[in-house]
């Protein structure tokens, strides 16, 4: 549960933290976008445009001062889902240069050790604490045997490696990881209140064709807040559970499924609970929805608010022009 990171706040005294909001979220829309156009290409301008991006981003959280193992922890949620998108696009992308070319069988004897390793990788896993560069071994191992064991063979096919399909993977790869580590390092140096008033100071144009701007903002900002939160009673049910002997981890995928249904009904009266408070503490402190209030800090605008944006603007202008006018 302490591998979701969005939505965790981590007090510190960096220049990250000290941006005002509104900035912060216009600079990360912009490197998003500019994100997600880079074309997947070969060519020298997109590789090293994400290269640069993959670089800045690991300067930004080290000037940040927040533990790097705290952000590659955002990661291991998606693991499963970054390693199935880079083998899918590593193995079937069919252009470009071929640069490997594997004979794999499919064997008794390779279907038992594929078996056996499975088991052994299964037993083993809860003792290794580096699991996600475990579990890219088992992925490796789990062809490697395929190559590898070609006795009492039941069929072959031909496993082709082209240069298009490794940067396709790559830039697949990065990209994803480049997003979850951007909006992590949002959360962690906004607090709910920042970033509550910097969505509703954005989103307040909008007011012009009566959308509730402020309840909007409110109901985001609360919804990031109570991510963790719901996350740690979540824990603290299957510590409880696991006190009585409930093993989450290691069970049939039948009790699986009774254990999860036993975690969530607790987890949603839970919930219900928790809103039901806080809406009885806004209430009781005033809060009326829809009704101008009054902030207790002030946001002035400085110069790294304003350096932060032009480079993000910057960024995202290059991006399109090599995209579109180059």
């Amino acid at each position: 549960m302490n591998n979701i990171t969005i939505g965790q706040y981590i007090p510190g005294n960096s220049w990250l933290h000290k941006l005002d909001p509104r900035f912060k979220l216009l600079s990360l829309v912009f490197l998003l976008v500019g994100t997600f156009i880079i074309p997947i290409s070969a060519d020298l301008v997109p590789v090293i445009s994400m290269g640069l991006i993959f670089i800045g981003i690991i300067l930004l959280t080290l000037s940040t001062g927040i533990p790097m193992r705290k952000v590659i922890n955002g990661l291991r949620p998606i693991v499963f889902l970054l390693t199935f998108t880079f083998f899918i696009q590593l193995f079937y992308v069919k252009s470009g240069t071929l640069l490997a070319s594997y004979e794999m069988f499919i064997s008794v004897s390779s279907i038992f050790a594929i078996i056996a390793f499975i088991l052994f990788y299964n037993f083993t896993k809860k003792y290794v604490k580096t699991r996600i560069l475990y579990f890219f071994f088992a992925a490796f191992m789990v062809f490697f045997i395929q190559a590898s064991l070609p006795y009492i063979s039941i069929t072959s096919y031909t496993l082709d490696v082209y240069d298009e399909g490794l940067i396709r993977a790559g830039f697949i790869f990065i990209r994803i990881a480049n997003v979850i580590i951007m909006t992590s390092l949002l959360t962690f140096t906004t607090m709910t209140t920042d970033l509550n008033y910097g969505i509703e100071s954005l989103l307040r144009p909008l007011k012009i064709i009566r959308v509730p701007v402020d309840v909007i903002a409110m109901m985001l900002s609360l919804t990031l807040r109570y991510i963790p939160t719901l996350l740690g009673e979540t824990e603290k049910i299957m510590k409880a559970q696991a006190s009585r002997g409930v093993d989450f981890k290691e069970s049939k995928f039948k009790d699986k499924v009774i254990q999860i249904i036993s975690l969530l009904i607790p987890v949603f009266v839970i919930s219900f609970k928790r809103a039901e408070d806080l809406g009885n503490a806004m209430e009781v402190r005033g809060y009326v929805i829809g009704a101008p209030r009054t902030r207790i800090d002030e946001y002035n605008i400085g110069y790294a608010d304003v350096l932060t944006l032009i480079m993000a603007m910057a960024f995202l202008a290059l991006i399109i022009y090599t995209r579109v006018i180059a």
